[in-house]
């Protein structure tokens, strides 16, 4: 394809491959099907399973993203996205689809779990590297849009799949879901492009900004081996890991939380979702747009002090004083969606963009690690306590060893 048709094509992509990550953006909203999940096993199939139990469902389908993402990233880098969406596409719809006739906790680890969260973290991890090497000269705002689109899933998917249970049943909802997302996702995928190698439009400077302040002729283009031997390596990862806590703690048990904590209905839980599900999604463009400023390390450092501040506000926030609670969701929701939108840009910055699909898979490893620390210690605490105050406090502790690990990036980024 020539230069000039990839240049005007290339928006054409970005505006299918947002549609696709709306649609796997939907395994966020897994708490609006987690209690009638649980309630239908229960009753239908007499599964005696306990409050919660489901949890482990969305905790693990997050935690087999990486071992997708690096080799579907390595065959994204040598044949390009086309064949890896299709294949995401079936697994992802198929999985939802298959979910709907599940009748036990261990088939919907299988279909939900493993079928869908393969296929997402095929889906996921090749559109916004794809994305990325297609907008070189956008890099975080580029990243921002395209997992905004997927953090925006969960307030679009949550009063959509609640009037489909209560019209059709759960077991319906996750078929007439999984249906649409597989027809949407492989139908986009044959128009999916990879771009020539050191792909620049004919619009960006020759000179390549950094994102951090510094402007570089020949970007270092490292391997994973040699990006896993550096030391701005272990500390992005571990910083990642420390960012993303707060925001899976809160996510995963988003409807649990409003309820148990607050008090809240059912519907008036879905809500709370779908706020936090909104600034999540508004951190990934505001701050996609913001780091290409201002640099990446200085907005991630802002994302640690929103989520201090978001946590806060919900330890204190007792029954009934409801403002103070949806603030805090707001803040973790943005601080949350910062790290997801500036990272598939940090990354490309720091080891260069051919490789990029893989490494931001690895890099994604401290994510998924977050997606399981932080239900795990909201379950756990919960469990025992019944209460999520404690819980609130130890992720304060990650956001302030997070926040500790982004001060000594920034100063070996200046170094180096």
């Amino acid at each position: 394809m020539k230069m000039n048709n990839l240049d005007k094509k290339r928006w054409f992509i970005l505006i299918l491959c947002c549609f696709v990550n709306l649609c796997i953006g939907s395994i966020y909203a897994w708490s609006v099907f987690a209690g009638p999940m649980e309630e239908r096993l229960n009753s239908v199939y007499s599964a005696g399973l306990a409050v919660g139990a489901l949890a482990i469902v969305f905790t693990i389908a997050n935690a087999v993203g990486p071992l997708v993402m690096i080799p579907g990233g390595r065959i994204n880098d040598k044949i390009g996205p086309r064949w890896i969406v299709l294949v995401g596409g079936l697994l992802f719809g198929g999985g939802y689809i298959l979910s709907g006739s599940a009748t036990s906790l261990p088939m919907l680890i299988v279909t939900y779990s493993i079928m869908s969260g393969f296929g997402l973290a095929l889906v996921y991890g090749c559109n916004i590297n794809n994305c990325v090497k297609l907008f070189p000269d956008k890099r975080g705002l580029i990243g921002g849009l395209t997992t905004a689109s997927y953090g925006l899933s969960s307030v679009i998917v949550p009063p959509i799949a609640n009037t489909l249970i209560q019209n059709i049943g759960v077991a319906g909802a996750f078929r007439t879901l999984g249906i649409a997302f597989l027809l949407i996702i492989c139908i986009s995928s044959l128009f999916m492009v990879r771009p020539p190698v050191d792909y620049r439009p004919a619009s960006m400077p020759a000179p390549d900004i950094t994102g951090d302040g510094t402007i570089s002729k020949i970007q270092t283009q490292l391997t994973w081996r040699e990006m896993m031997g550096t030391k701005k390596f272990w500390l992005m990862i571990f910083a990642l890991l420390c960012g993303g806590i707060s925001g899976m703690m809160c996510i995963s048990q988003a409807s649990a939380i409003s309820q148990n904590m607050m008090g809240l209905t059912a519907a008036s839980a879905a809500l709370a979702v779908s706020v936090i599900a909104l600034f999540n999604a508004g951190g990934r463009i505001l701050s996609g747009f913001v780091s290409d400023r201002i640099g990446r390390t200085g907005t991630l450092l802002g994302a640690f002090v929103l989520a201090a501040a978001g946590l806060f506000c919900l330890y204190i926030s007792g029954h009934g004083i409801l403002p103070l609670f949806y603030c805090g969701f707001c803040l973790i929701g943005l601080s949350f969606g910062t790290f997801m939108g500036v990272y598939p840009a940090f990354t490309a910055d720091q080891f260069g963009s051919r490789n990029n699909s893989v490494n931001y898979g690895i890099m994604f490893s401290g994510f998924a690690a977050s997606g399981y620390l932080g239900p795990t210690i909201m379950y756990k605490i919960f469990g025992a306590q019944g209460t999520y105050s404690n819980a609130f406090l130890i992720a304060e502790l990650f956001v302030a060893a997070g926040f500790i690990l982004m001060l000594l990036l920034s100063r070996t980024i200046k170094k180096s």
